[in-house]
């Protein structure tokens, strides 16, 4: 009773804060709104009982991605001054387009079917100690290699950005 709860939750603040995004006006309010749908789809990954998609989620998008998008908004300072209006042919366009979106998708999901008893939380694929096992177990030579090139990356890229003639 409490995971339905929850998903509906979650569901809600999603979509509320992706329309959010679409909604507001000021680009900065709209860079949260979109950290506070991952974070809502991070705790859907929790209720899928896999932590690991979820802290890395959060920490790639609504972590790295959410401050390059802010640096990015504050770089090309944004003024409603230079904003150009947009014609009404292409306002209409864009409703029109919107309505027939929406009646796909409302005839779409009108013929599916919610099961909500498909998943059953006691497995443990999406832990990080099944992961690591997975990881380090069979996955061993990939992972190392892996770590090489990522090595031999990242010193390419601090030769690269090194002054030279020094």
């Amino acid at each position: 009773m409490v995971t339905k709860i929850l998903f509906f939750f979650f569901s809600f603040l999603a979509i509320a804060s992706s329309l959010m995004v679409l909604i507001v006006r000021k680009p900065i309010h709209g860079v949260l709104y979109l950290t506070l749908a991952f974070l809502a789809i991070a705790g859907h990954f929790i209720l899928l009982n896999a932590q690991f998609i979820a802290i890395v989620n959060v920490i790639v998008y609504a972590g790295a991605i959410m401050v390059l998008f802010l640096f990015t908004v504050m770089l090309l300072n944004l003024n409603l001054s230079t904003e150009l209006s947009k014609p009404r042919l292409v306002v209409l366009a864009a409703v029109i387009a919107s309505g027939l979106l929406f009646l796909t998708i409302a005839g779409a999901s009108k013929s599916a079917e919610l099961n909500y008893n498909l998943y059953h939380p006691t497995t443990q694929i999406g832990l990080v100690k099944s992961l690591g096992k997975v990881l380090f177990n069979e996955f061993r030579f990939p992972f190392e290699v892996s770590s090489i090139l990522f090595l031999s990356a990242m010193v390419g890229a601090v030769m690269l950005g090194k002054k030279t003639g020094d």
